[in-house]
């Protein structure tokens, strides 16, 4: 057995990891806009990358080490995305990265960006910033704020894992995401430490499980963006470690997360889980689920708490699977919303319905009645914030 305890903090808190955030002159008033996170020792390393065929320089950068290769240093800026421009993109990296060999020793650094598309970074911004960080530091709350963009709050998340045999281990994390969150493979930013001695066979297939279940469960506005990734590094200090254990704290953590961006989600009021029960297949029921997360009709009548079943039934039936109206129960929580014998809301139920969808958040269950798959996904509405936001991004 082992007990799984959340800690206040973030990566920070992680033996033989160091990490900090600077400004450096990309954000206004100073803000944290530039962040390391570096080992003692070198790490094992394992990611997801975004499925959008235009990867941003970071990403092919990463993509040319060997496929087996550590890294102890991680360099994180935000508002400028260093994707779609070319060479030149990960040349501006590799300049930066010869700049900071000559401040630290570091071996197959990382970068990992966020922001604009279409610029090519200011390295000479970067250079000098580098020159402000305390590589002894250890403050995960500015790294996770220096990777914000249009975040509302910074993310970060720390567990110590308890084994029965005495030994812990302890797993941080930090992410970014409000935008561009649509379920394809990590569509955000994330960046795991853990002192855990995990064998490297184990870091992939577990992260692969649980960003399925949270990131891979979330949308805000169905859009995948260019630099997404999630990263997973260990360096095995505590020598401590329990598959099943580590699986499961993972799991929390970046289901916390998942569900944090999704708060966040710009100008985002409340969350819903759409469960699909009983559909043909499971590959059906999460094509459906899916459908009604990135739906704009689904999530404006979320917005404006408008009990509109029949946005919910035309997205099952336009998703192409297979369905019956005579099947199909539409609940919200536990309210029947929708069934053969209950197609019109009386006021009664109507009133209910409007209830439920005032709270912050919430369940709509579609059983489809034509077999036995399941699948959750997880939505939010869309305000006029969000088109606000969105509208004058580079402004």
């Amino acid at each position: 057995m082992f007990d799984i305890l959340p800690l206040k903090g973030g990566i920070g808190e992680v033996d033989g990891f160091y990490c900090d955030g600077v400004s450096a002159g990309f954000k206004e008033n100073n803000g944290l806009d530039l962040a390391f996170i570096r080992s003692d020792v070198l790490c094992d390393v394992t990611f997801l990358l975004t499925e959008n065929r235009f990867k941003a320089s970071p990403l092919k950068h990463l993509l040319r080490y060997p496929k087996e290769f550590k890294t102890d240093f991680l360099l994180l800026n935000s508002k400028n995305a260093n994707a779609m421009t070319g060479e030149e993109g990960i040349k501006d990296i590799e300049t930066i990265f010869n700049y900071l060999s000559k401040k630290i020793k570091v071996t197959n650094p990382i970068m990992s960006s966020t922001g604009v598309i279409g610029y090519r970074l200011d390295t000479s911004k970067i250079i000098k910033a580098i020159d402000k960080f305390n590589f002894e530091a250890k403050n995960s709350d500015n790294a996770s704020k220096a990777i914000m963009t249009t975040d509302r709050w910074n993310k970060q998340i720390l567990h110590q894992i308890d084994l029965k045999n005495g030994e812990s281990f302890r797993i941080g994390a930090i992410a970014k995401g409000a935008g561009m969150i649509n379920p394809s493979l990590a569509t955000m930013l994330s960046f795991i430490v853990t002192d855990a001695s995990i064998p490297k066979k184990d870091m992939e297939e577990i992260l692969r499980e649980a960003v399925e279940e949270s990131f891979n469960r979330i949308s805000v506005d169905g859009d995948t963006s260019t630099n997404d990734t999630v990263f997973l590094l260990t360096n095995r200090k505590s020598n401590a470690y329990d598959k099943e254990a580590f699986k499961t704290s993972l799991k929390i953590i970046l289901k916390e997360l998942a569900l944090s961006i999704l708060r966040d989600g710009e100008g985002a009021n409340r969350i819903v889980a759409f469960e699909i029960l009983n559909a043909k297949n499971r590959e059906e029921a999460k094509k459906i689920a899916e459908k009604l997360s990135n739906s704009l009709l689904v999530k404006t009548a979320l917005f404006g708490g408008d009990p509109n079943w029949g946005r919910i039934a035309s997205t099952i039936g336009a998703s192409g699977c297979e369905c019956d109206e005579e099947k199909l129960i539409i609940k919200y929580d536990d309210l029947v919303i929708y069934s053969k014998d209950k197609r019109e809301l009386d006021r009664e139920r109507e009133e209910r319905a409007y209830e439920i969808m005032k709270r912050e958040s919430f369940k709509i269950s579609c059983d489809i009645g034509v077999g036995d798959a399941s699948y959750v996904a997880y939505g939010c509405d869309l305000s006029y914030e969000y088109v606000k936001i969105n509208a004058e991004y580079r402004t």
